[in-house]
């Protein structure tokens, strides 16, 4: 009896490890986003955006929808729509997958949406310097 118990108990112990590593917070993360013209992809204008701006744009205001909504509240892929999309959402989180990701290669995804993915173009309904504000927000709040 105390093997059933023991086996029953590492057979949803696996289940579990398994599905959670499929889940957004897959770390790293493998991508073939195409990368921004070079003259976005080594700007950075962080230095003069708001992170304030950027956290609220991040969480509440962004449309059609907030990106916490995909990337979730701690930015790691996880939102609520975000476990629907394949591939899952960048996260943040992850220094390997995020190490190589400039602040300008953040901007234009922002901006012009990737192909492939549920990333939308919010460059319709951001001002480029809001954009600046949410990538000051991720990058001074998940990437480590």
């Amino acid at each position: 009896m105390k093997k059933a118990l023991i086996l029953s108990v590492l057979v949803i112990f696996s289940l579990v490890a398994v599905s959670s590593s499929f889940a957004g917070g897959q770390c790293p993360q493998p991508r073939k986003t195409k990368a921004a013209p070079g003259g976005v992809a080594g700007k950075d204008d962080t230095g003069k955006a708001d992170a304030a701006n950027g956290e609220k744009i991040y969480t509440k205001t962004a449309k059609p929808m907030a990106c916490k909504m995909c990337h979730g509240d701690a930015g790691d892929g996880g939102g609520k729509l975000g476990k629907a999309l394949k591939p899952s959402p960048r996260n943040f989180t992850c220094a390997e997958t995020m190490k190589d990701v400039s602040a300008g290669q953040m901007f234009h995804i922002i901006k012009n949406g990737s192909a492939g993915t549920g990333m939308v173009a919010h460059g319709k309904t951001l001002k480029d310097n809001e954009i600046w504000d949410v990538v000051k927000y991720i990058r001074s709040t998940f990437v480590k």
